[in-house]
């Protein structure tokens, strides 16, 4: 990569680089400038506006490179760039682009060092610069851990902002107005005497031109789409169902394959028999892959029936085979030699607990899995020297770089083509399937071939949300909490998904078996939190909220044990021991918003409150319950949460309501358990979430006073388990204390 100032002029590369080491439009500090990817492709007439904005003589092309997952990611990063850009969002082509390390997301890697998202020392500040900084040096392009907004809020103004100002500048030189007497609307430069020029018209004199970098963002009193409510670009193609997704892809001459390896994950295939299904009608190929063998057919539906026909024999993982050898394994692992962490540890837990009555309980939550309604699938045509994949994935990067590991096709001439996804949840930060479709295409190159899991491989395959156990142990004294302990066992994500991802683990503290207790903001006299990395080593992802997804069920319910304890009011409790203003500002919103003080719950009924800091957002849920003589009914669910600034006011209730509901169906129905490496879940008639009766009511309150912008695509599921529990406690006197709730209570 050059200086700046070799950039050729095509590139119109947008001033100013980096926070946190990221590519931010405005100034530059990463001394390195990232070259602009759209360069490579651009013909004669085209203007590759930073990597984000291409124009010609036929449209603009918006780049979008954070993953949609139903999310309404595309949409957004759209509107980002638009509102600077004075184009319409539905007016323009939209493009995920290609791979490129132009893409990395700076804040998912600043945000995942051992600092509470409370610190705002300057160590924290430096670490989470550095943290920035690293991502850019590996590339790092991934969505996930609800960073596209915080990575892209500035980054996306300031690409369209840099593109509009010379956009401006070509149409003063071609008028010999200044550019200062000089607007933009629709996608129009205007003149003082009422004329206007299109941009395209004005692309191929713009290429030509150093970019504009010395632009300034408008001050939200000026913004036309931000913070106001929005129409997701695909809201037509979703509502009417002509949304074409990776599953929906048809191509000429394209073949169908499915795959089945073994259920015990990396476990290798010993023999098998394809006899019946190579005699099955529309099979074309048996394929055999590193873990399983695959079937390319006809038809999709072909290709399920015969790679099922394949009689096989699995060989042994190393890593145990049932659910309740793997709950023996954590039970153990609360001891030294496992200890991975204790990134919180106030005052003296000990003494605090010698002379006093020591409140003790015991938490579990179970494996999950991601089971998005798109089972995971790719399309793949693979050729001497070229690789094409189509397929909806949150690392694409990683995708292509481990293809061409896998072909030995040169990493330039693999391209991957991401497309929309039917849900993920952590789903699609995988790539095994990918290379499961590169392998079965391998054997009919020059052909496409769609490679399609059936939902109970899908099961099967998924890395699951890890099993967790939390001991907790508390004392009060005066009405108040004096002593918390947590410890919490759980295998390690960090380990198994980087592993496979980088072939390598990651050090030091493992932040993900404590992350949503360690870093909560409370002032407890004596307060301490421990991880301990259990030897289980079953392959393991991430999953909607991650650590905080099991922590916050831990933490929050424990903490209102010992509030009960003390004879408290939970919520007074939270606000007293609350040591940020802004999380204390949302415990306060939601005590309003639910009317906590004036409201007489009745008899029979029960009302909980939980709260948690995730991904920097804290986040705290109130739940009604009544329980009926049919058994529990959730009745409402009040969240309040500050993001920081709330960008699409239409989507931030879709997805605080989506989350805090994802979150009580998983708590009231889900889990996988495994006998003989297998999940005996197979399908969503054993892995039923909630149902549309039992769906509460959300009312949202969504909080602007943090300083920093937030995603808020995760952090409204983690309080939503202890609330349930915590309201079930009020309006039954039941404690419960592992998840599903099912397996001890009833729902109506």
């Amino acid at each position: 990569m050059g200086k700046l100032a070799t950039i050729t002029r095509r590139t119109l590369l947008v001033g100013s680089a980096a926070v946190a080491g990221g590519v931010v439009f405005g100034v530059y500090k990463a001394k390195a400038p990232i070259k602009n990817p759209l360069l490579d492709s651009l013909q004669p007439g085209e203007a590759a506006i930073t990597p984000y904005v291409k124009i010609d003589a036929s449209g603009i092309t918006l780049i979008t490179p954070r993953a949609d997952k139903g999310q309404g990611s595309y949409s957004l990063q759209a509107h980002l760039l638009a509102e600077e850009l004075d184009v319409d969002p539905h007016g323009v082509n939209l493009s995920p682009g290609m791979p490129d390390p132009a893409y990395y997301n700076a804040k998912v890697m600043s945000e995942g060092l051992p600092f509470a998202a409370t610190d705002d020392s300057k160590l924290a500040r430096s670490a989470r610069d550095m943290g920035g900084t690293m991502a850019k040096m590996m590339g790092m392009q991934m969505t996930g851990g609800s960073s596209t907004v915080p990575d892209s809020y500035e980054k996306l103004r300031h690409a369209g902002a840099v593109a509009r100002e010379t956009l401006k500048q070509a149409a003063a030189q071609r008028s010999g107005i200044s550019r200062s007497e000089l607007n933009t609307k629709n996608g129009r430069v205007l003149f003082p005497d009422g004329n206007s020029i299109a941009y395209t018209e004005l692309a191929a004199a713009a290429a030509q031109l150093d970019p504009v970098r010395d632009v300034a963002l408008r001050d939200q009193s000026e913004w036309r789409l931000l913070g106001k409510n929005m129409l997701r670009t695909d809201i037509v193609a979703k509502s009417t169902g002509t949304e074409i997704y990776g599953i929906d892809l048809v191509m000429q001459n394209m073949l169908y394959a499915s795959v089945r390896s073994n259920p015990g994950l990396g476990g290798k295939r010993l023999n098998y028999d394809a006899g019946r299904a190579r005699a099955m009608r529309g099979v074309k190929k048996i394929v055999e892959t590193r873990h399983g063998i695959g079937v390319i057919a006809d038809n999709t539906w072909r290709a399920f029936r015969a790679v099922n026909a394949i009689d096989v024999d699995w060989g042994k993982p190393d890593y145990p085979a049932s659910s309740k050898e793997t709950w023996d394994v954590l039970a153990n692992s609360f001891v030294d030699e496992h200890r991975n962490s204790r990134l919180k540890d106030l005052g003296d837990v000990e003494q605090a607990q010698k002379d006093s009555k020591v409140i003790e309980a015991e938490y579990r939550v179970p494996y999950l899995a991601h089971a998005p309604l798109e089972p995971m699938n790719a399309v793949v045509l693979v050729g001497d020297e070229r690789l094409d994949i189509w397929t909806g994935t949150q690392i694409p990067g990683f995708i292509q770089d481990h293809a061409a590991k896998l072909t030995g096709i040169n990493n330039d001439n693999v391209f991957v083509h991401v497309q929309p996804m039917g849900g993920s949840f952590g789903h699609r930060l995988e790539f095994s399937y990918a290379m499961q479709a590169i392998e079965v295409a391998m054997g009919v190159k020059g052909t496409p071939v769609k490679m399609t899991w059936t939902r109970e491989e899908d099961m099967a395959q998924d890395f699951p949300r890890p099993a967790q156990i939390a001991r907790g142990k508390g004392t009060v004294q005066a009405g108040q909490l004096e002593s918390v302990d947590l410890a919490i066992a759980c295998d390690s994500i960090s380990v198994s998904w980087f592993g496979r991802l980088m072939g390598m683990g990651v050090p030091g503290p493992d932040l993900l078996i404590v992350a949503g207790a360690w870093d909560q903001p409370f002032d407890i006299p004596n307060y301490r939190v421990s991880g301990y990395r259990a030897p289980v080593n079953r392959p393991i992802s991430s999953w909607r909220s991650v650590g905080a997804s099991g922590n916050g069920f831990f933490h929050a319910s424990f903490l209102d044990e010992l509030m009960h304890a003390a004879g408290a009011d939970p919520l007074q409790e939270l606000i007293r021991l609350c040591n940020h203003d802004v999380s204390r500002k949302v415990l306060q919103a939601v005590g309003d918003l639910c009317n906590w003080q004036g409201t007489q719950i009745g008899k029979n009924r029960g009302r909980g409150i939980a709260y948690t800091l995730s991904f920097g957002v804290p986040v705290a849920e109130v739940i009604d319950v009544t329980n009926t003589p049919s058994g529990i009914r959730i009745d409402k669910v009040y969240v309040a949460l500050d993001v920081g600034k709330i960008i699409d006011p239409v989507n931030f209730e879709a997805q605080v309501s989506g989350g805090a509901l994802f979150g009580l169906a998983h708590a009231m129905n889900c889990e996988l358990t495994y006998e003989n490496y297998q999940p005996q879940q197979t399908n969503y008639h054993t892995y039923q979430g909630m149902r549309l009766h039992q769906a509460p009511e959300v009312m949202i309150r969504g909080l602007e006073n943090a300083e920093q912008i937030r995603g808020v695509g995760e952090p409204g599921v983690p309080p939503a388990a202890p609330a349930l529990a915590n309201a079930i406690f009020a309006a039954t006197g039941q404690r419960i204390r592992e998840l599903p709730m099912s397996r001890h209570i009833r729902f109506a």
